[in-house]
């Protein structure tokens, strides 16, 4: 949750003529700023299935855990296309509406609030095909695919969708393979109701094999990513274009590069819960739709006051970046987080002692 607030910080602060991971053009330190934010989708859509199989435990039936995931993805959906656009946007007209990641883990909970009635080993089966398996549909076009292409950009390539007088709707993020991240996750959540140390070393082997499947299967170059990486001039250049993977949609080879490591520091993780950064960072992470609303307004509003200073602008718009420098960003990013912590940390409280049911939809 907290690293995910620098990526959103660059895209408001630092205005860039070329994407930050372009290895020709980009910067080591801004292409890292923005490769380390990409383990922030997927993790939480996979440890988003691990809540739902650990909230079974706590005393939910199937049937149960099924209507919250079906409610929870559909009231996402909505957020996304009111309170989330209204936020990145400040602007009531849906001339432009564009989807990302809640959108992606709302269809995925919908999605599995369907599997949980299957056997385990069928929800893992499936998962796991359509994280392996979508790679070979690369070569698919929506523009191939006439009437059907809009479908295919919700699916599975990013791009717009026209509808209405003139009006697009930009998909960020097709929904494969994400549907197929968050039963997987599911199925992982059985690993936690093992002792610590049997969890632990199945914790350790599953994520140092991603790693080793992501480093065998992208030193190979032929499978498992649509952007193969390059040998360069400069050694470093070479690493970065290595590790530079798809995102939209994630290939396998950004799943296992980003949830592998992910799954490998939850034994650490754990350990560190009990100390004061752990305390620190739990209270984001218990209340993280509250977070991540309340960061998208406070970033645009700290954009929009900067754009003013700067150019004395009256614009309010999605497409404001006042082009500060990298450090001045991180600067930024340090203190939105630090402001977080206290409105987060009063919401942690209300949830703990406020049981209604609707409560764990925010």
């Amino acid at each position: 949750m907290v690293v995910m607030a620098l990526d959103h910080t660059r895209d408001y602060f630092y205005y860039s003529a070329f994407d930050p991971t372009d290895v020709n053009h980009s910067s080591t330190v801004l292409f890292f700023t923005r490769w380390v934010t990409h383990y922030c989708a997927p993790v939480f859509v996979f440890l988003s299935g691990t809540s739902a199989f650990l909230s079974q435990g706590r005393g939910k039936t199937k049937k149960e855990a099924a209507f919250q995931l079906l409610t929870r993805g559909i009231w996402l959906i909505i957020m996304e296309l009111t309170v989330v656009k209204l936020g990145w946007t400040f602007n009531f007209n849906y001339n432009l509406v564009f989807v990302q990641v809640i959108w992606a883990i709302g269809w995925s909970m919908i999605l599995l609030s369907a599997l949980i009635f299957l056997p385990r080993p069928a929800i893992l089966a499936i998962g796991l095909l359509i994280i392996f398996g979508h790679d070979a549909l690369d070569g698919i076009s929506a523009s191939s695919l006439g009437s059907n292409s809009n479908w295919w950009r919700v699916l599975h390539e990013q791009g717009p969708i026209k509808y209405g007088n003139g009006n697009t709707l930009m998909i960020f993020y097709p929904l494969i393979p994400w549907v197929g991240v968050m039963p997987v996750g599911y199925c992982f959540g059985a690993i936690f109701r093992l002792p610590e140390q049997q969890r632990n070393k199945w914790l350790y082997g599953i994520g140092f094999s991603a790693i080793a499947l992501f480093i065998i299967l992208r030193a190979i170059n032929i499978y498992g990513d649509p952007a193969p990486w390059h040998t360069l001039p400069i050694w470093r250049r070479t690493l970065l274009s290595f590790i530079n993977c798809t995102k939209y949609p994630p290939s396998l080879l950004y799943l296992l590069m980003t949830i592998g490591p992910a799954i490998t520091v939850l034994p650490l993780l754990e350990r560190m819960s009990g100390a004061v950064a752990g305390r620190f960072f739990t209270v984001y992470g218990r209340v993280p739709f509250f977070y991540y609303i309340l960061h998208i307004y406070l970033i645009h509003v700290l954009a929009v006051l900067v754009e003013l200073k700067q150019k004395g602008s009256k614009t309010v718009t999605i497409f404001i970046h006042p082009s500060l420098s990298l450090f001045k960003v991180y600067v930024i990013y340090i203190v939105v987080v630090l402001l977080l912590y206290f409105p987060c940390r009063w919401f942690m409280h209300v949830k703990m002692n406020n049981k209604k049911w609707w409560m764990s939809y925010l």
